[in-house]
């Protein structure tokens, strides 16, 4: 659903003086009519007589009306008119964009900052069940394109190549725990390992080096 515009809240003054020159574009009030006295205007505007005035004056001092010494409030000008409320509404549609900006960039904000919670969360959360379950085991899955098939794990010499520690070798329902040192590694092989991260992506480099980039200390 969307929104309702939301307006520009001017002074009350102003309200009403925008209210008269409607009028006048209009022609409810033409060019040459006297404007009811400033107590009769508060009353059909529903404000005070000082408001009134001041509404006035921001019609005078555009040229829309003029005051005739112990006469009155008199229409001015039809153009002036008109001109003031299109300039009033460029107003009002330049502060709506800009009001949307400022509610898109706040909501905006509000969504980052709940991004970042949920992430700080997120991190809070992996270190404490690493720090719970260290030894949670990685896979990797050996493919056609893997390097060293048909090695075995001493030929390898695993950990200290990479730091992990093989802890099983499946292949297909077979499942091999604690593999000795001649365990042979095949295309199909799926290997567990315990391990730290850098150890995991040594463990991805030693077997597909041309997909990783090579890891330093």
């Amino acid at each position: 659903m969307d929104k309702e515009k939301k307006r520009v809240s001017l002074p009350r003054y102003q309200q009403v003086a925008v209210e008269i020159a409607e009028r006048i574009a209009d022609q409810r009030y033409v060019v040459g009519q006297k404007i009811h006295a400033r107590s009769t205007l508060a009353s059909n505007f529903n404000v005070s007589p000082e408001t009134a005035r001041k509404a006035i004056n921001v019609l005078v001092d555009l040229g829309i009306m003029e005051v005739r010494h112990g006469s009155g409030a008199y229409v001015l000008s039809l153009e002036k008119a008109q001109a003031y409320l299109d300039k009033y509404k460029d107003v009002q549609s330049i502060q709506e964009i800009k009001n949307d900006i400022m509610e898109s960039v706040e909501q905006q904000k509000q969504e980052l900052e709940n991004f970042s919670g949920l992430l700080d969360q997120l991190v809070s959360q992996t270190k404490r069940v690493h720090n719970f379950a260290p030894f949670i085991p990685y896979e990797l899955k050996l493919t056609e394109k893997a390097q060293h098939l048909d090695a075995t794990v001493n030929e390898l010499n695993l950990w200290h190549e990479t730091g992990a520690t093989m802890i099983a070798i499946q292949h297909g329902e077979e499942l091999l725990l604690s593999p000795g040192p001649y365990a042979k590694l095949s295309a199909g092989s799926t290997l567990f390992f315990v391990s730290n991260e850098l150890g995991f992506q040594r463990m991805q480099h030693l077997f597909y080096p041309e997909e990783t980039s090579e890891i330093k200390e």
